[in-house]
């Protein structure tokens, strides 16, 4: 018995074609089916299959890469490149450097202030003022050599400050004296006075001191472990001025002995007191002077 469609030829199998039928075993009227046929079809399938994969891939890359194109092409046109330009401000609108940057007034800063106008004058000489201030603490130093303080004086009859005996009084009550501070200081065996005469200004203690002469001794001052010296013996003297401030040495030995040119210890003493008498005025105009720059 026939399995086969009865009324007209059999149909050629295509797999491609709905509704057709697929051969078994060529015209082979059993009911095993043709595997090799199969298969070669199956393959035929997949081979097409894959081909039109392809070709699909390639023309959806293409239209992709397309539509980018012009993407690009769009974002980069003429008309937004106009756009651009005319939304930038004219060169005229844009403010220069010098307009931007800040302008100050030239400007300089005042001078510094000079100690010396603090102790020029007795206006804006104000500090207190007297020996134990000048000349503070039990003793000095300078450089390696320590000298013991005496006693200290201050008086406002300047003569009594002077040698009796030499011209000194006379000067300074003619330039307007006001006080003097005296101290003494002592180092083996030798002693010497400080006395600093105080003018109201620059002008009369440097009169003084040109006035002075080598009779215008500053008497010299004993007490507070220091004995009487160069009441009658030759004692060396100095005189020279600062500011409103004159101020004179006299050095000699505590055992009476008269100084001679070869006295370099008396000569020594006289001129380290004389330097720090000088440094003390100088650093009273600078404490001032600091003072007011701090107001």
């Amino acid at each position: 018995m026939s399995f086969g469609q009865q009324g007209g030829p059999q149909s050629q199998w295509d797999p491609w074609k709905p509704n057709s039928q697929q051969p078994w075993n060529g015209g082979n009227d059993g009911q095993t089916p043709d595997w090799a046929a199969l298969a070669e079809a199956s393959e035929t399938r997949n081979k097409r299959r894959k081909l039109l994969f392809i070709v699909g891939g390639a023309l959806a890359t293409a239209a992709i890469g397309t539509a980018v194109a012009m993407a690009v092409v769009s974002a980069n046109g003429g008309d937004d490149e106009a756009s651009t330009t005319s939304s930038l401000p004219a060169t005229a609108d844009i403010p220069s450097q010098s307009a931007t940057d800040p302008s100050f007034a030239p400007t300089s800063a005042p001078p510094p202030l000079d100690p010396k106008d603090f102790i020029s004058s007795r206006t804006k000489d104000t500090a207190p003022l007297s020996a134990e201030i000048l000349f503070p603490g039990t003793q000095l130093t300078m450089g390696e050599t320590v000298y013991k303080k005496g006693a200290t004086a201050d008086t406002k009859k300047c003569a009594s400050a002077a040698n009796a005996n030499g011209t000194l009084g006379k000067v300074l009550t003619a330039n307007g004296c006001t006080s003097v501070m005296r101290v003494s200081y002592m180092k083996d065996g030798v002693a010497v006075t400080v006395g600093v005469a105080v003018f109201d200004t620059e002008a009369e203690a440097r009169k003084a001191k040109g006035q002075a002469d080598d009779k215008s001794v500053i008497a010299s001052l004993s007490g507070d472990g220091i004995k009487p010296f160069c009441n009658a013996a030759v004692c060396r003297t100095t005189t020279n001025s600062y500011g409103r401030y004159a101020y004179f040495t006299t050095a000699g030995f505590l055992n009476g002995k008269d100084v001679t040119t070869k006295s370099t210890q008396v000569e020594k003493t006289g001129n380290d007191l004389a330097e720090f008498t000088f440094r003390q005025i100088r650093r009273r105009g600078e404490a001032q002077a600091s003072a007011a720059a701090n107001q």
